[in-house]
């Protein structure tokens, strides 16, 4: 029997997720994330990408919704948006829920949006997230709903030159750090045999633990390191990392308090289509 998606699971809530944020877990997963702004490292406020950590319960439930069972393996996580409405804080007891809103199928594999809501308890909300999911080598063969928001470079801004350019390690240890910090213990991350079994060439870095490095690389560079401004943050998983590997994210003024960037390592693109829109 073909395998289908159920287009009747779009749009569907899941239940409502609650965490509680302690200075402790912020000032770890700055910790794990190798972030040195002063305000991160004290748990005083999240860094960026923290916001992953307690939407983290719902980030696949939706897809069981729509995304046939026997198609879970060849999911991987594509891209991922963050719109902040305010930075969590310790103290915060936050309440979040998810539904996928939509796919499209494409002649290498299916793309699919899940959106996330986190807010106070009070409802007040904190930030929304759009994650693209794509399943590798299955065509749906339609398209149904909502995508996520476009985030794509713009190829005109590589006649200016960089506004910065920021080169980062990661360490032989970040994975085994990351993991218990951000609440992710998926084994391609932490087994060699395990990635290597998935036809990884070992070990490979969490996608939001590079998306995280290139958060505290934009607000240190061009936001005075103050996570309150940043208000849109969005990548594309190109390529995997690797423990041990060094970083390179170039940044490009898009006007209005937008930046373009992209991060390489040594010549291969591993995020592309990075914006970050900051208050003034």
């Amino acid at each position: 029997m073909t395998e289908r998606f159920d287009p009747g699971g779009l749009g569907k809530w899941t239940d409502e997720s609650r965490f509680e944020v302690t200075r402790e877990r912020l000032i770890e997963y700055a910790k794990a994330t190798n972030d040195p702004i002063p305000a991160h490292l004290a748990g005083d406020v999240a860094s960026p990408v923290f916001a992953i950590v307690p939407v983290f319960e719902s980030l696949m439930e939706p897809a069981l919704e729509v995304v046939p069972v026997g198609l879970f393996g060849r999911i991987v996580h594509g891209e991922q948006e963050f719109r902040f409405h305010r930075p969590i804080r310790p103290g915060d007891k936050l309440v979040s829920r998810a539904r996928m809103t939509g796919y499209e199928g494409l002649e290498n594999g299916t793309r699919g949006t899940i959106h996330l809501e986190c807010r106070t308890e009070g409802g007040d909300l904190v930030n929304e997230q759009y994650v693209t999911l794509f399943v590798r080598g299955f065509d749906t063969g339609e398209t149904r709903g909502e995508l996520g928001p476009e985030h794509k470079f713009d190829e005109a801004l590589r006649s200016q030159a960089p506004v910065a350019k920021v080169s980062q390690h990661v360490d032989d240890d970040q994975t085994y750090r990351y993991a218990p910090a951000a609440g992710d213990p998926m084994p391609i991350h932490l087994d060699e045999e395990v990635a290597k079994d998935s036809g990884l060439p070992g070990i490979i870095a969490h996608g939001l633990c590079t998306m995280a490095f290139t958060s505290w690389a934009l607000l240190t560079e061009v936001a005075g390191s103050d996570v309150d401004r940043l208000k849109r943050f969005a990548v594309r998983f190109a390529k995997p990392v690797l423990p041990g590997q060094d970083l390179t994210t170039f940044i490009w003024s898009a006007g209005g308090g937008s930046y373009a960037f992209e991060t390489t390592v040594g010549e291969t693109v591993v995020i592309k289509d990075g914006l970050a829109e900051f208050a003034e």
